[in-house]
């Protein structure tokens, strides 16, 4: 039968507090992220949506600006269906959250997809929405802060 000594126990709370530190300091994948403006802006260009569909790099900047700041994070409940992530994409429509009654999921994606630091899949969705007539006008916040705006600072500075 053995026992553990005082000196023993000791040595193991620091090891589970060094652990537990590490795993705070060590960065971690799939977490939501906010964006600084030309880190975003130029994996927006890397992907594709610099001229996609006839809209500029800086409209697709100003509308992810006015629909999240930025933050892949974001949420918003509508009451009757919710919007997520970076391009606040909505969950009747475009993405399943397993909530929405009668969800088209067009975009074949579950809604919590879009709201990790990857945004690949919510790029590839917001290409499948502006693919639809309404173009960007499927996003309110494009219709009233950025269509027909001077949206150069959206990009300026960024070099893209």
């Amino acid at each position: 039968r053995h026992t553990l000594g005082i000196g023993t126990s000791s040595r193991v709370m620091k090891a589970f507090a060094c652990l537990f530190l590490l795993a705070l300091l060590l960065p971690r994948q799939g977490e939501a992220k906010v964006f600084e403006k030309c880190e975003l802006a130029r994996k927006l260009k890397a992907q594709g949506l610099d001229g996609y569909r006839g809209y500029s790099l800086a409209n697709w900047m100003c509308t992810a600006y006015y629909e999240s700041r930025y933050n892949t994070g974001a949420m918003n409940d509508n009451g009757w269906s919710r919007d997520y992530g970076l391009f606040q994409i909505n969950s009747y429509w475009w993405c399943n959250d397993g909530k929405t009654s009668g969800s088209k999921n067009a975009c074949g994606i579950s809604c919590s997809s879009l709201q990790n630091d990857n945004i690949d899949d919510d790029i590839v969705c917001a290409k499948r929405v502006v693919s639809d007539p309404n173009g960007m006008g499927a996003w309110v916040a494009w219709t009233n802060y950025c269509k027909g705006k001077d949206l150069s600072s959206y990009v300026s500075g960024c070099g893209v």
